[in-house]
C-alpha cells in the first residue's frame, strides 16, 4: 500500500496526507487509525487518534484548547466542558504501560504539545 493517501483537492492544488506519522516513539497508522509501539496498537479511540495525530503534524508546536476544539473536534464554539482534558488523559493512560506518558507535554500558558523527548521510554 502506498504511504500516501491523496485527500482530494483544496484551493485546486491536491492534498497528499501521509499514511503514517511518528509522534515521538509512537506510530501513528492513518489507514487503522491507531498508534502502535514497535507491534503492540494502543487500541485508540477515533477522537483519541485524532488528537494525537494532530499534536504529531508539528512537534513542539503548543495548541490551545480552542485551536484543538476547533481542527479536531471541528467545533466554533466553545462548549464549556473538560473534553480535550479527558481525551489527553486517556492518551496518556494508554501510554504509560510503555513508559510514555509524558509524550503529550502540558503548556505552561495552558493547552497541549506533542514532545518526543519527553516521550522517550527512559528504561
Amino acid at each position: 500500500m502506498s504511504a500516501i493517501l491523496s485527500a482530494g483537492r483544496r484551493s485546486g492544488s491536491d492534498v497528499l496526507i501521509p499514511r503514517f506519522r511518528d509522534a515521538g516513539d509512537v506510530t501513528l497508522d492513518l489507514f487503522h487509525r491507531d498508534g502502535r509501539i514497535e507491534d503492540r496498537w494502543l487500541g485508540l479511540h477515533p477522537r483519541e487518534f485524532a488528537l494525537l495525530w494532530r499534536l504529531a503534524e508539528l512537534p513542539g508546536e503548543h495548541l490551545t484548547r480552542r485551536q484543538l476544539l476547533t481542527e479536531v473536534w471541528r467545533i466554533d464554539f466553545d462548549p464549556e466542558t473538560n473534553s480535550v482534558a479527558v481525551h489527553v488523559a486517556r492518551v496518556r493512560a494508554k501510554l504509560e504501560p510503555f513508559g510514555f506518558v509524558r509524550l503529550i507535554a502540558t503548556h505552561a500558558k495552558g493547552g497541549y504539545f506533542l514532545d518526543p523527548s519527553l516521550g522517550q521510554n527512559a528504561g
